[in-house]
């Protein structure tokens, strides 16, 4: 239904300047920070381009090869794989820790605020630091970890090292850094949460567990579908941390979509700038198309 304009009101021409003067910065920041590369990386999906003419222009076209030879790559199977496993379980341990961790700061004991000050740490380090951190935490010689599990006398892991552990290190990180988000986000949904229903189900008699079965995930129900939604997002794309910690080693083994395309378009001396972008464009539609199945899914089950 239309808006009715009141009888006799006028926008004026300055009200309209305006209102284009306050649009304009978010339009401009869209546009240059998103619209354009998404558009850049399209077209560079689509042409056969080499460093000559990434810098001079020129390219050929080249349609879908470019797609083609990214899906037909040995590691398109392994990478596409990693990315998943390590979605996955980023996303489990992340807003599982982060709601246990939330549901014990509910509590409201001494000192609980700044015991979640010191949590918050790991989220606002810089990621560099942080992926630092556990590259030497998790050393093969001269890690803190391997340390001290010879206390207890377990023989030392190769976990950046081993393409066993490789991927499991990287998740491990990862997860050290997604806690803190899980933790404020889903602490806040608790805060609005009425007291009086947690009153009136333990004048029923009712269990901690049958509380939070009954009230407190249903009614967190909307936070958490934000939580694991933006989770998903940002999961999906992580390179910085896995690249510094092992670089998508050994032998492939922690590759993901995102380290694949990155070394695909700067990691050689001969850069596949189309390929790279392909695979770009495919980790994009994957967390597009994840983000549309979760957000379908929350749908059905409140309705």
């Amino acid at each position: 239904m239309a808006a009715t304009v009141p009888p006799g009101y006028r926008v004026s021409r300055a009200g309209r300047w305006s209102a284009w003067a306050f649009l304009a910065p978010v339009t401009g920041y869209l546009v240059v920070c998103y619209a354009y590369p998404l558009y850049r990386n399209v077209e560079l999906s689509l042409r056969e381009y080499t460093v000559r003419s990434f810098v001079q222009g020129g390219a050929p076209f080249a349609g879908l090869d470019n797609y083609r030879t990214a899906l037909a790559d040995p590691t398109f199977g392994p990478a596409l794989t990693h990315t998943l496993v390590f979605t996955v379980a980023s996303l489990v341990l992340q807003f599982t820790i982060g709601m246990a961790l939330a549901l014990f700061f509910h509590q409201h004991f001494p000192l609980s605020r700044t015991l979640r000050a010191v949590i918050l740490v790991p989220w606002l380090l810089p990621l560099i630091v942080s992926a630092s951190t556990w590259s030497w935490l998790l050393n093969s010689d001269a890690g803190l970890v391997n340390a001290a599990l010879g206390v207890v006398g377990v023989d030392p892991v190769h976990w950046l090292t081993s393409p066993r552990w490789s991927l499991v290190s990287v998740i491990i990180a990862n997860v050290w850094i997604g806690v803190p988000f899980n933790l404020v986000v889903l602490h806040s949904g608790l805060q609005a949460i009425p007291a009086e229903l947690y009153e009136a189900s333990a004048l029923d008699g009712a269990t901690g567990w049958q509380r939070f079965r009954s009230i407190t995930f249903p009614l967190l129900r909307p936070v958490s579908a934000i939580t694991l939604l933006l989770g998903l997002i940002y999961t999906l794309k992580v390179f910085d941390l896995i690249w510094i910690m092992t670089r998508g080693g050994p032998a492939d083994s922690s590759t993901t979509l995102a380290t694949w395309s990155y070394r695909l378009g700067f990691g050689n001396l001969l850069p596949q700038f189309g390929p790279g972008a392909a695979v770009g464009n495919l980790l994009i539609v994957l967390a597009l198309l994840a983000g549309l199945g979760y957000l379908r899914r929350q749908r059905r089950q409140q309705s």
